[in-house]
């Protein structure tokens, strides 16, 4: 799953998609990725050249190309290449111009203007204006559009063209993420108007005004995008990506050690086992750093097993998930505890821990109504075994172990647990959107706003919203409304620190962990310099060396 604002952190999506994370709003002040330090045949920097191809694999395919459609991270992945949002972070975190070359926010809040950049142009060659950036905001709004990210455009109570390239919104009231929120991917007009957005053809061939073209998508196998030489801030210098749906990781390796591929996200036994060879010190680049999202046991609230908030924290008690970061994770992970990542300034670390206690579990189940009252070691309620099913994403190995250990502690307090991996479209539109599922083990990805509403707020429980394990807190509607609607930093993270507090009450969902993101690279790639962003901020200007380029690649 991916999550609020997508799109605007896109460049971070090219990497979390190859360890299985997903995408959310956060802010951070993380220092700088940790990188490994190898001896490579590409050490030593040349002159930046253009050429060559770079292979990613990624255990899951895109669903759709559109980004207003987008809700997981593998279809991000593709759109944050191809699209471009009004703004954007730099490496350092900063809210930069991208379409937009400035604007201009009022005294009150209320209303900003934006200036765009003259010099941008469609893949196809038409000019991008303000009547792309109203008909993507009208379609955001549209209720006949099936997005999850309508939110933050429903707040708008005006929006004024003023020439081709300026134009302004008016918010009902002060709306901190406003200005974040225009780094969703635009859409051009002069392709869509008029059409019915989920039936168009860009859904599989997209036109953006990116670095990357769209060239070729074959579903289950790969995505292949070329570079766009009119992009305007200069044309990329690798000539094509070419990313592969690889779903098993073992098959992945095995592909990235036969020299098939450039680029893939490592587990932590490939990491810190399985890679630390010479062959492949000479010949790739290894990345450390914590990853921008956690992993999480989300229970459907529909289901009368889960309604019971006694038994979600006896479930999370339940849970060792120490040794689950340790594990699966072979320590690359922290244990999670709130929607936020733990080094970043909105992370709430006083909230209740529910720390593992087997026994305590068991006490607390039995004051819900759950024992075992037939004598076969399975905890039973008004006649009905306590026994559910766990689905996750197929070829997330890490999720699948951390659903065994899941499954073994469950076991040991009485409770029934049966694991299914799902191939990720099916898992998508069939259990997920349907919410067709008893319980879930996903990610969410963390951005850089804390605004959470889409995830959490109760009116976000729609198909193919992002509330599908349909959770309901009024009191969390209010301090989400709250947080957007405040500028002062303190007292935003007073409701979100609040919002924290009453989330680790609930628990909706257990949170497991936040791992480590662990991307390998081919050492003949030059020009990635970790940031606090990540090292995918600057993709655009990655390069081989001429002696170094291994696919030649016409135009």
């Amino acid at each position: 799953m991916t999550s609020t604002h997508g799109p605007i952190i896109t460049i971070l999506l090219v990497f979390l998609i190859l360890t299985g994370c997903d995408q959310h709003k956060a802010t951070t002040k993380d220092p700088s990725p940790k990188t490994e330090t190898v001896t490579s045949i590409a050490e030593t920097e040349s002159e930046p050249a253009y050429g060559d191809m770079i292979i990613r694999g990624t255990i899951g395919d895109a669903s759709v190309l559109l980004p207003v459609l987008a809700n997981d991270a593998s279809s991000f992945d593709i759109t944050g290449l191809i699209f471009n949002g009004l703004v954007k972070y730099d490496k350092d975190i900063q809210l930069v111009g991208d379409l937009a070359e400035k604007w201009e926010i009022a005294d009150d809040k209320l209303t900003i203007r934006f200036f765009l950049r003259k010099d941008v142009k469609w893949q196809d060659g038409q000019p991008f204006t303000t009547k792309d950036v109203e008909y993507t905001y009208k379609t955001y709004v549209n209720p006949k559009t099936p997005t999850a990210y309508a939110t933050d455009f429903l707040k708008v109570k005006e929006f004024r063209v003023l020439d081709p390239y300026t134009f302004e919104v008016t918010y009902t009231e002060p709306y901190a993420p406003a200005l974040t929120s225009w780094g969703q991917g635009m859409l051009p007009s002069h392709l869509l108007e008029g059409t019915e957005i989920t039936e168009s053809p860009l859904k599989r061939a997209p036109v953006g005004t990116g670095p990357y073209r769209f060239r070729e998508w074959k579903t289950q196998e790969k995505i292949v995008v070329d570079s766009n030489h009119d992009y305007f801030e200069g044309r990329p210098y690798i000539n094509r990506v070419l990313t592969r749906v690889i779903p098993d990781p073992a098959t992945m390796f095995l592909e990235l050690k036969a020299g098939r591929l450039d680029q893939m996200g490592l587990s932590p036994l490939q990491y810190t086992r399985q890679t630390n060879t010479k062959w492949f010190n000479e010949n790739f680049r290894k990345y450390k750093y914590l990853a921008f999202g956690y992993t999480y046991l989300g229970y459907n609230l529909l289901d009368w097993k889960f309604k019971d908030k006694k038994v979600r924290q006896a479930l999370t008690t339940a849970i060792d998930r120490d040794g689950i970061v340790k594990g699966v994770l072979l320590g690359l992970g922290e244990v999670a505890y709130t929607p936020y990542k733990p080094d970043t300034y909105w992370y709430n670390p006083n909230v209740k821990k529910w720390p593992y206690d087997p026994e305590k579990a068991k006490q607390m189940l039995a004051e819900a109504g759950w024992t075992d009252t037939d004598g076969d070691g399975i905890l039973d309620k008004d006649g009905k075994p306590f026994k559910f099913t766990i689905i996750t994403n197929q070829g997330n190995q890490l999720r699948e172990r951390a659903a065994t250990i899941i499954q073994r502690d469950l076991r040991r307090v009485g409770i029934r647990v049966k694991i299914r991996p799902i191939e990720w479209a099916a898992f998508l539109k069939n259990f997920i959107d349907r919410r067709n599922f008893e319980a879930c083990l996903l990610g969410w990805g963390i951005g850089i706003d804390p605004s959470q509403i889409d995830i959490w707020n109760s009116k976000k429980t729609g198909e193919r919203e992002l509330n599908f394990i349909t959770y309901v807190n009024p009191e969390v509607d209010t301090l989400l409304d709250q947080g957007a609607a405040t500028y002062d930093r303190e007292k935003r993270k007073e409701y979100y620190d609040r919002f924290q507090e009453i989330i680790a009450e609930d628990q909706p969902y257990t949170f497991l962990f936040v791992s480590y993101s662990l991307p390998i690279i081919s050492a003949r790639f030059h020009g990635i310099k970790p940031a606090p962003l990540g090292i995918g901020y600057n993709f655009d200007r990655w390069y081989v060396p001429k002696h170094l380029q291994k696919y030649h690649i016409a135009p």
